[in-house]
């Protein structure tokens, strides 16, 4: 008895999970298409930059819908207006302001459709300086930080981005190029083993005091970089921007934060509306995505070494690399076959040679090794043109 109960149990079971159907909600045909607005008013000597974007349909394959043509300016409360450029598709700056931190501020855009959107006016926030950006080593990886503090108690409320900077290498060098007739050595600025690239931090980083009796962020964290990672393989730089919030704005930073990196669990908090302060002059009820604030910006830069890192981490290459023998004759062939001619020497060819070869105890060359482009080449990932900034 106890046996055919469990095959029922089972059977039912079964058929539960068999008569499972997959929900795919409706999906709206022509959502709104709300403004976007991303940007802090710099009150100091560095540039003000503004993107403008529009939200757009998950299905609709489009990742970005920029808001082109728009009027920009930032207004103050003592009536003096400051224009924005627009510099790229949706993308709207301006020089260093150094505002007058007595006054209050507001961003005004004005569509190529005729709508006009203002920001409330906000004071600006004294920022204050960057103290240090440091980083602990840990079992996979090294954790970045900052620390920061504010002795008038006044700031409270922080955030952070960043652009990160890193030397790297290809796979393996190469001494020769080709020219269209032939395999010639490379001359220094033919070099593509040495190269740079850079990246933006796509994370919301946000600090507060607030409950703190002194004003004071300590190895607040920044960013987590791999041991095994490249941007480790030689030297790896930060350059780190700190803004001071209201607490208005560092709410708002929160719920977006929550909203767009902290959701996807049971044990997640649940979505919650994101009220920012950027309106409609005509149709207040539209939502706005957006928190336009102003503050007086600081930044540190630091450089980390690969020799201040365990030496046990070894880079992991992003591609699978092989090294060919290439050769003017290839031996033990039935058909003459001159792989140099064939492979390396057209241009545009995807491989590239690498070392001339020759025969045991014999000066004679017999072919080049070579690779493909992905696994020579560093310009396809970055430039070989050192930063100014690099040390």
């Amino acid at each position: 008895m106890q046996n055919r109960s469990r095959y029922i149990i089972c059977f039912a079971f079964m058929v539960g999970a068999g008569c499972k159907k997959p929900y795919n909600p409706p999906v709206v045909a022509a959502p709104a298409s709300y403004l976007v607005v991303e940007g802090i008013i710099n009150a100091g000597s560095d540039s003000t930059v503004i993107k403008i974007n529009r939200t757009v349909n998950i299905s609709s394959g489009v990742t970005k819908s920029p808001e082109k043509n728009a009027l920009v300016s930032i207004q103050s409360s003592a009536d003096n207006t400051y224009q924005l450029t627009e510099i790229s598709n949706g993308i709207y700056a301006t020089a260093g302001l150094n505002l007058d931190v007595t006054k209050t501020y507001r961003l005004s855009i004005k569509t190529s459709g005729n709508q006009q959107y203002f920001s409330d006016y906000v004071p600006v926030k004294n920022t204050p300086p960057i103290d240090s950006i440091g980083f602990t080593v840990q079992a996979d990886g090294i954790q970045l930080y900052v620390n920061t503090h504010d002795p008038n108690n006044s700031t409270r409320y922080y955030l952070w981005n960043y652009v990160e900077t890193w030397q790297f290498h290809a796979k393996f060098f190469s001494s020769y190029i080709t020219n269209g007739t032939d395999i010639v050595l490379r001359t220094p600025n033919q070099m593509i083993y040495t190269c740079f690239a850079s990246d933006l931090s796509s994370s919301i980083i946000l600090g507060s005091s607030a409950k703190l009796s002194q004003d004071v962020i300590y190895q607040s964290p920044l960013g987590f970089v791999p041991s095994t990672s490249e941007k480790l393989e030689t030297k790896y730089s930060i350059l780190v921007r700190e803004y001071a919030l209201t607490s208005e704005e560092y709410t708002f930073w929160t719920n977006l934060k929550k909203n767009t990196e902290q959701l996807g669990s049971i044990f997640d908090a649940e979505p919650s509306n994101i009220n920012g302060n950027i309106h409609n002059v005509s149709n207040p009820s539209e939502p706005v995505i957006g928190y336009v604030g102003a503050s007086t910006v600081q930044s540190k830069r630091v450089f980390i070494s690969n020799t201040q890192l365990p030496p046990t981490w070894a880079t992991i290459y992003p591609y699978d690399c092989q090294l060919d023998s290439d050769y003017f004759d290839k031996p033990k062939t039935i058909h003459p076959e001159n792989q140099v001619l064939e492979y390396l020497i057209p241009l545009g060819s995807g491989n590239i040679p690498i070392a001339g070869f020759t025969a045991v105890n014999s000066p004679i060359l017999l072919g080049y090794t070579a690779a493909g482009s992905e696994c020579v080449d560093c310009t396809l990932r970055g430039t070989n043109k050192q930063p100014s900034f690099w040390q």
